[in-house]
C-alpha cells in the first residue's frame, strides 16, 4: 500500500511538471517574436492572421488590391505583374511587405505592379518606415559589399540600402536592400523620380 501511494505521489508529481513544461512551451510560442515570413509559395491568410511587426495598412490594401486587379494570392519566387496600361498622372508610390515579401507600385491610386522581393537575411535590417527615393542610377557597385552590382538602382537612405535588380529566391537573402526581379526593377525605375515615397512594413 506505501508503495502505491509513493507511486501515486510519483505520478502526481510527473504529470505536474509535464503540465508545468506544456504551458512554458504554449506561452513560448505566443510571446515569440513575429519575424517569419509567410511562405510566397503559398495564398496570404487575411491581413488581420498576419502577424506583422510594424504595419499602417498599406501592405495588407496592396495585397487585397493585388487579388482585385490582377486576380492572384500569391506570387511565385522571382514572379511579377504589370497592368498592360499605366495612367498618364498620378505619383508613384511604392509599398514593401517584408512579411509576405511582396512589393507593389501604384500610380496614383491604381495598382499596377507587383512583385516577389528579398529583403534582409538574418542578422542584416531592411529598415521598416516612411521612406523616398534620394538617388538613382541606372547601374551601381555597392562600396561595402564587394563592388557587388546593383543594377537599376534607387536608393531610400543615407546608410545605402536601396531597389535594385537581384535574386529573389522566395525568402530573405540580402544585405539590407531590397532585391527585385530584374525586367520589374527596371519598369520600376522608369516610373519613379527623387522624392518618389516608399513605405516598408512587415
Amino acid at each position: 500500500m506505501a508503495e502505491e501511494l509513493r507511486g501515486l505521489g510519483v505520478g502526481r508529481k510527473l504529470k505536474s511538471i509535464i503540465a508545468a513544461a506544456a504551458v512554458g512551451l504554449l506561452a513560448g510560442c505566443q510571446t515569440a517574436p513575429a519575424t517569419k515570413v509567410v511562405e510566397a509559395s503559398k495564398p496570404v491568410p487575411a491581413a488581420h492572421e498576419l502577424p506583422y511587426r510594424w504595419t499602417q495598412g498599406a501592405a495588407p490594401q496592396a495585397y487585397k488590391d493585388m487579388v482585385a486587379t490582377f486576380g492572384r494570392t500569391w506570387l511565385k519566387p522571382g514572379e511579377y505583374l504589370w497592368a498592360s496600361s499605366i495612367p498618364a498622372e498620378g505619383d508613384t508610390r511604392i509599398v514593401l511587405d517584408l512579411l509576405t515579401q511582396t512589393g507593389y507600385v501604384y500610380r496614383g491610386d491604381k495598382l499596377i505592379g507587383a512583385t516577389s522581393i528579398s529583403s534582409a537575411k538574418r542578422g542584416m535590417v531592411t529598415p521598416l518606415g516612411f521612406w523616398s527615393i534620394l538617388e538613382k542610377r541606372p547601374f551601381y557597385r555597392s562600396k561595402k559589399y564587394d563592388n557587388a552590382p546593383m543594377p537599376w538602382m534607387q536608393r531610400i537612405d543615407e546608410y545605402g540600402i536601396a531597389l535594385h535588380g537581384g535574386g529573389t529566391p522566395g525568402y530573405p537573402e540580402s544585405h539590407g536592400c531590397v532585391h527585385l526581379p530584374m525586367k520589374f526593377a527596371e519598369k520600376l525605375y522608369s516610373l519613379t523620380k527623387i522624392g518618389s515615397k516608399v513605405v516598408i512594413e512587415g
